[in-house]
């Protein structure tokens, strides 16, 4: 008979020879398509113990057809939702992060060496999550002009910005682990020297 086998998008169960397979389509063809309940594509067994052809191909027994697919409208709506799930995050970890700069700040015993490093690490996240408006700002404005096909000094400068942001934040999770690592190592050296490196280092 037939071994079990994967084509890349169905897993066709163990068949003996002769004998016909009949497996559903893979439900992701719902999302790119507009046809919806269960549709089914077949393989033969041959005597030689070979999977045959899928009958009907996929392209006709799951219905994907470029005439039936998602039109621009379908794909425009689902990406300004997605837009505004992430913007709300951004915007909701902005207000977080402003929140505990303040509260870090305005009490003196919260004046410390890590709570410094915390406080230029909540800096990077909330440049990262500004970086992301500007981008969205800069390339979505008009929708007519592909502003990174035509290289605009606009998207260079938002994509610039976009990547800093990205470094600095990675670099200062960086800096948490390293000063972690230096109170370990070197408990009885006061680490108030090391606070100047950590910031060129962060953000160098």
């Amino acid at each position: 008979g037939c071994a079990r086998d994967w084509d890349g998008l169905t897993c066709w169960p163990r068949a003996t020879s002769g004998e016909v397979v009949k497996v559903p389509c893979p439900r992701f063809f719902e999302e790119i398509t507009n046809i919806h309940g269960k549709t089914f594509s077949m393989l033969n067994c041959t005597q030689d113990a070979y999977w045959s052809e899928p009958f009907p191909p996929y392209t006709v027994a799951c219905g994907f057809d470029e005439g039936s697919s998602k039109g621009p409208e379908d794909q425009k709506s689902y990406y300004s939702a997605f837009w505004r799930v992430y913007t709300a995050g951004y915007a909701a970890s902005v207000t977080s992060l402003i929140t505990a700069l303040i509260v870090f700040a305005a009490f003196r015993k919260f004046h410390c060496t890590r709570n410094y490093i915390h406080m230029h690490l909540f800096v990077s996240f909330i440049l990262r999550a500004i970086a992301v408006f500007t981008k969205d700002a800069v390339l979505f404005a008009d929708e007519t002009m592909d502003h990174c096909l035509m290289s605009t000094v606009a998207c260079k400068a938002a994509v610039a910005f976009f990547q800093f942001s990205i470094l600095a934040n990675f670099f200062w999770l960086l800096i948490e682990g390293i000063y972690l690592q230096t109170l370990l190592l070197l408990t009885f050296v006061s680490d108030k020297q090391y606070v100047w490196w950590f910031i060129l280092t962060g953000w160098g």
